[in-house]
């Protein structure tokens, strides 16, 4: 029977092993993302892990380290699905990359662990964790730097409240007192706001401001009579 043929005492050990580790180092970066509350947490990157060993364990088994290779890539691909499934897009800004890169992270791990690469599925892991943890402090010390200095690249966009009737001449004025203050428009948009007024949408070319400057420019805005309101506000999201 072809069953008990393809009974081997010591590739099973082999295949344990390989296992194992990858159940334990999944763990280790599943424990991390659990402690933080994240979409995908310790089940599921012990599950990626343990799935990419098994898939590669079983092609170096069958088909050498031919057929591993080509599993491997088979397990790059169906993971990058897994991981666009928990990027999400709430209000223009994009959550979930991270998670999914640690997923693609954990696949590696089980990857590696499942063609018997024990000692480098234990430094991927490593260098995984240390991703997720000492890179942190740099991130959030980066995030909470100003979003008006030039080393900043945004976009920074003008909104401004105007009478409908009045509309032409301020969006004159509006290009006009922009390119004087060197801040010209990449885009410019008039969207109806209620019944008698609109709003300008002006996207200014510049990728960094001043915001003294731009705080100045929606003074003046201001004070034109057809003008309601006007403010201007900076996003990292394209």
């Amino acid at each position: 029977m072809e069953i008990l043929r393809n009974i081997n005492l010591a590739s099973l050990l082999d295949t344990t092993i390989s296992l194992t580790a990858a159940f334990i180092l999944g763990g280790a970066i599943g424990l991390e993302r659990q402690y933080r509350q994240r979409t995908a947490g310790l089940r599921t990157n012990v599950l990626v892990a343990l799935g990419a060993a098994v898939f590669v364990d079983m092609a170096n088994r069958i088909g050498g380290h031919e057929g591993a290779v080509r599993v491997v890539a088979y397990v790059v691909s169906g993971v990058g699905f897994l991981g666009a499934g928990v990027i999400m897009r709430e209000e223009g800004n994009v959550r979930g990359i991270n998670t999914a890169a640690t997923l693609w992270g954990s696949a590696a791990v089980g990857a590696v662990a499942g063609a018997d690469l024990i000692l480098e599925a234990i430094v991927a892991t490593i260098f995984v964790l240390a991703a997720n943890t000492l890179l942190r402090p740099v991130v959030n010390t980066i995030n909470r730097k100003p979003l008006d200095v030039p080393s900043v690249e945004v976009t920074n966009t003008l909104h401004l409240i105007v009478d409908s009737a009045h509309q032409k001449h301020v969006l004159a004025q509006v290009n006009q007192m922009l390119e004087q203050s060197r801040y010209p428009t990449h885009d410019l948009e008039v969207r109806p706001f209620t019944e008698d007024e609109v709003e300008i949408e002006a996207t200014l070319a510049a990728t960094s401001v001043d915001g003294d400057e731009l705080d100045a420019l929606i003074a003046r805005f201001q004070a034109l009579p057809a003008v309601k309101q006007a403010f201007w506000s900076p996003s990292t999201t394209d």
